[in-house]
């Protein structure tokens, strides 16, 4: 993996032909990403943005798309994929292009300033500027080690809910303690259009890290018979004509049970990965980016760092503080990308030219 290098560094620039040349690059499309592409573009910078996933959102969508979030200003309740939802309306006027299903695996510093990029596929870009919105990095779940039970992934063992309808009027064994275990396990047992036929939430103790209230409502369902509570481990399955029919499970009381079911789903949190953003030269402390509180900026100048990514004196990991931290470094960023141009503070209610670069009639004042 390349460095960041010196930019009085000769080098041949034939690695760079073909590379799409912008003002800036997002490494993200989640909620912080996103919200990125707006602030860069109230300053007439353009953005092309990366993300490995398959779509816009980031955490938001991958893991709890339906999920309610109470935290975002003036919206009082809104899901994962309805926020994702308005922020790709509110960037729509500014156009950015969008890279999915790639990761940056190269990034450096060429002689005259700007920044080099290489995804994994070949896409290559050349940026004033470089923007790493990317979460917890490359996150991927948490997996449930027995052995064989992989060969079921995407077909009965889920990580993650893409598609409740999915799931409905089946026998389901959800496995965790955590936020996500619960709030999944609720939602399939409570009478609905979205009832599974049983669930049985396992988990390894009867201590939770979920909200105190959602485990309230998971042993009240219990209480009701709506649901099943267990505890123990998973150490084996039986399977017939290719297909999951049953866990075996060691209770913790030392007694051998077996759980029928159709789909399994486990929740053991995400495992953070920088990936090739570790070997990038930039200041990192506990597998977060160091960056300063008046630009975001990272150690490397012109490389900034926003949303749970970075790292710094009373960080708090909440989408309102990245929507904050975007402000900031889209104001540091644009001395580099326009160095004879004054940054102004303007504001979107009053500035005819804001209103014209975000494609709005200016109102009139009386």
């Amino acid at each position: 993996m390349d460095l960041i290098v010196d930019p009085a560094v000769s080098r041949t620039t034939s690695c760079c032909e073909g590379a799409i040349e912008t003002d800036a690059v997002i490494i993200g499309a989640g909620p912080v990403g996103l919200f990125q592409v707006f602030e860069l573009g109230l300053l007439e910078i353009k953005a092309h943005v990366i993300d490995s996933l398959p779509a816009a959102g980031g955490q938001c969508i991958e893991l709890y798309p339906d999920k309610p979030i109470y935290d975002i200003p003036a919206l009082p309740l809104c899901t994962g994929q309805e926020l994702t939802e308005r922020l790709l309306q509110q960037i729509a006027p500014f156009a950015p292009a969008f890279h999915f299903n790639q990761e940056v695996t190269l990034l450096r510093r060429e002689p005259d300033g700007r920044f080099f990029l290489e995804t994994a596929q070949g896409t290559r870009f050349l940026s004033k500027t470089v923007f790493i919105a990317g979460g917890v990095g490359a996150f991927r779940p948490r997996m449930l080690k027995v052995d064989g039970l992989e060969r079921f992934n995407d077909t009965q063992l889920f990580y993650r809910v893409r598609d409740p309808a999915r799931f409905v009027g089946k026998q389901l064994v959800i496995v965790g303690g955590g936020d996500s275990a619960l709030d999944w396990a609720l939602h399939f047992a409570q009478p609905g259009p979205h009832q599974a036929a049983s669930v049985i939430l396992l988990h390894r103790r009867d201590v939770f890290r979920a909200a105190p209230a959602n485990v309230a409502k998971m042993k009240a369902l219990c209480e009701a018979e709506q649901m099943q509570f267990v505890t123990g481990q998973i150490t084996g399955f039986e399977q017939r004509d290719g297909r999951l029919i049953e866990l075996k499970l060691m209770g913790n009381d030392g007694v051998t049970r077996r759980l029928p079911l159709d789909m399994l789903l486990v929740f053991f949190g995400l495992s953070p990965r920088l990936g090739p953003i570790a070997d990038w030269g930039l200041g990192i402390d506990r597998k977060q980016l160091l960056v300063d509180t008046e630009k975001f900026q990272t150690t490397e100048p012109g490389i900034f760092a926003v949303g749970d990514i970075n790292t710094y004196p009373g960080k708090k990991k909440l989408i309102l503080s990245g929507f904050h931290e975007a402000a900031l470094a889209a104001f540091g960023a644009a001395p580099i990308v326009y160095p004879d141009r004054p940054v102004q503070l303007q504001y979107t209610t009053t500035s005819t030219k804001l209103h014209q670069v975000l494609g709005v009639e200016s109102p009139v004042f009386d």
